[in-house]
């Protein structure tokens, strides 16, 4: 099937459907955009195909490869649409996910929220059993009554966490053989598949979590399944997972964890390649979008990928593309708080209603309408034309939200905007000053469907200088996910002392890694001339309570050589994290890791040449510090080298607008990327 001549890429966002589509025939790659059905994304999905299908001239029998980025199980999180879970754990350790950790941001609030806990105490079963952290049988498994006490909870999906388990599983097992003995079509997930590491709570909630999302990812998926096969449309999937890479459908149906960044790592893959591609190694990827807006960064040509992340409070421990996610989107909504003080998100409008321009029956101004209101959108040409705007509806509901804090419209809305501007510097900032970076020493790389309206503006609060719009900027994260690879992370807590001595048991640990690993992408089909392999380590200085990810490269039977010359990179990557390092201090690896990577085909793409029309459309009124200014119109499509971009000015595409603030020049760069630099 992958020899069909159309791979498709899609990108399946809160408030639309991105699609990149590669047509192996013409060697390009085109974008569609079409509004995400929230109620059955697979809809919105198919719809986007069957438009493009038309629109660009393929047959849905010539789709071999369907690449899919889906919000599936992060929505199901943050709405707590998920399934009715059961956890067992070790007799005595049922209230780990209430106790969780010590840290406790609000421990001075008056009235804190409670901490989320996805499974009630009374669904929380203890079982009579117990592992030593070395792996030996403290107490033997006794099942007593716990398949009959399950089974009167009506679990709908099942989580096992056993104390310890990373170092032996066969309690887990053993008790998941049982219950699917006597349940075989229910979810079981145990904490040595999902999650095979140290700390229980980590795990814990991650098994938890996993859990209670097989059951809504596998509905998504039969849904999905049942639209193959319409007028040939029988495509392989794979899923993207929060590492950025993709797996197959039985994958992401056991452990749908994986899938909780899945659409926003594609823009951080896209960011990753495109700094090779314009030879800037150092980006500030921002991906707005309706809803929210990422930010990951690029630095030395490479995503950070992290062990643990979160969501909505929730540790999920698991490989992740390291990105910070704010509320703020195109469809963020503008209110008054008492004492007139006005915020911007995070509500959001979303694809229903949208903002009040969409004419769906929103009533509340968000950041789109504000744009719209000041003149950096045109309310004829919003996704190319095909949805139009507003005007009067945008201009009434400013109106009022002027009215309620004393301002005409205009201030309004270029308020809005400011309040907006102000929280995507402070997530910028705050995800370069983490790690010791500076915005000075960066580009900021744009993109989503509202991140262009923002970005020379954002650069300036940061004193940024450099400012990437790339290629179909609307749809770069389903840009991203078409060049993705099928990716297996698979990892073993086992801790060992930095030393000579730690070499045997790491070499055999590393080789059992190594044989897992080879399996699993020999089961995906992955010719072993399409296999890589990376070896990486989780290592802190003795006492610590935490870890650093430290990259090994493709090691099999380490010597002291290498073994020194990764102890060098952890001092390096402390140094660089918390400005300090220990070179006499005893240094540990708790956990080691391997990444498979199998090889999908790279397609060959070329950037199309220039439309054969002027590149300036026109001039239209902008709004911007309090007065209204001329500025001149262009064409993304028909711009030429050459072509001198002096703000204020706006650039239109199809599914993208960019706003260049007065004091930049643009101008169109290598890739068919525009370039902003700040002329004063």
């Amino acid at each position: 099937m992958e020899n069909r001549p159309v791979r498709i890429a899609v990108d399946i966002g809160g408030t639309f459907t991105d699609l990149q589509i590669l047509d192996a025939r013409k060697s390009s790659v085109v974008a569609w955009k079409t509004p995400t059905t929230p109620a059955d994304p697979s809809e919105g999905l198919m719809t986007g195909v069957r438009e493009a299908a038309e629109k660009f001239g393929f047959a849905l029998a010539d789709v071999g490869l369907l690449l899919h980025g889906t919000t599936i199980a992060t929505n199901a999180v943050l709405e707590r649409k998920l399934a009715a879970g059961v956890l067992l754990t070790t007799a005595g350790f049922e209230d780990v996910l209430e106790i969780t950790r010590h840290v406790r941001r609000d421990i001075y609030g008056l009235a804190p929220d409670p901490f989320p806990c996805l499974i009630t105490r009374d669904r929380r079963l203890g079982v009579v059993e117990r592992m030593r952290a070395d792996g030996a049988v403290e107490t033997a498994l006794a099942l007593g009554d716990t398949l009959a006490e399950l089974a009167a909870l009506k679990p709908e999906a099942v989580a096992i966490s056993f104390l310890h388990s990373y170092a032996n599983p066969a309690h887990e097992r053993a008790l998941r053989d049982a219950i699917l003995a006597a349940h075989p079509h229910l979810p079981v997930s145990i904490s040595s598949d999902i999650s095979p590491e140290i700390r229980e709570y980590e795990r814990t909630s991650t098994t938890v979590l996993n859990a209670v999302l097989v059951p809504v990812v596998r509905a998504y998926m039969e849904k999905l399944a049942g639209r193959l096969g319409q007028d040939g449309f029988s495509p392989r999937i794979f899923l993207v997972q929060s590492n950025g890479g993709v797996c197959s459908l039985e994958t992401a149906a056991a452990q749908p964890a994986r899938l909780l960044l899945s659409g926003p790592s594609g823009g951080a893959l896209a960011a990753s390649r495109i700094a090779g591609e314009l030879a800037r190694p150092n980006l500030v990827a921002v991906d707005m979008g309706g809803t929210s807006y990422d930010v990951s960064v690029v630095q030395d040509g490479g995503v950070s990928i992290v062990t643990q992340g979160e969501i909505d409070g929730l540790p999920v421990r698991l490989p992740m593309v390291e990105m910070r996610t704010i509320g703020a989107g195109g469809g963020s909504i503008a209110a008054v708080q008492a004492g007139g003080r006005l915020t911007v998100g995070p509500r959001s409008a979303g694809a229903r209603p949208g903002p009040v321009a969409y004419g769906r029956g929103g009533t509340e101004p968000t950041v789109t309408d504000a744009n719209l209101a000041l003149g950096r959108l045109d309310a004829q040409f919003f996704l190319g034309g095909a949805m139009q705007l507003d005007m009067g509806a945008t201009d009434n509901a400013l109106r009022r939200l002027g009215d309620a804090l004393g301002l005409g419209p205009e201030a309004a809305a270029e308020g809005i905007l400011s309040l907006t501007n102000a929280s995507l510097a402070a997530a910028v900032r705050l995800s370069l000053f983490e790690k010791g970076l500076h915005p000075r020493d960066f580009s900021l790389l744009s993109f989503g469907g509202a991140g262009g309206l923002h970005a020379t503006e954002v650069a300036d609060e940061m004193g940024m200088t450099e400012v990437i719009f790339p290629r179909e900027p609307g749809t770069l994260s389903a840009y991203g996910i078409m060049f993705s690879d099928l990716v297996q992370d698979i990892s073993r807590s086992r801790l060992f002392t930095l030393g000579a001595a730690a070499l045997p048991g790491l070499t055999a640990l590393i080789g059992e890694l190594r044989e897992d690993a080879a399996s699993r992408l020999a089961r995906d089909g992955v010719a072993p001339a399409d296999r890589a392999l990376t070896v990486a380590a989780d290592m802190r200085y003795l006492g610590q309570a935490f870890e650093l990810l430290v990259p090994w490269g493709d090691v099999t039977a380490p010597d002291e050589a290498a073994l020194a010359a990764l102890e060098a990179r952890f001092h390096d990557a402390h140094r660089q994290r918390f400005s300090y390092s220990s070179e006499g201090e005893v240094v540990e690896i708790v956990t080691l890791r391997v990444t498979a990577t199998g090889r999908l085909p790279r397609p060959e793409t070329t950037a199309p040449a220039p439309a054969d029309r002027p590149s300036v459309k026109g001039v239209r009124k902008v709004f911007a510090h309090g007065i209204w200014h001329q500025a001149v119109i262009w064409d993304r499509e028909a711009l030429k080298p050459g072509d001198v971009i002096e703000g204020p000015a706006i650039i239109e595409e199809a599914f993208a607008t960019h706003y260049i603030a007065a004091g930049w020049r643009a101008g169109l760069a290598e890739a068919g990327a525009i370039i902003a630099t700040r002329s004063r």
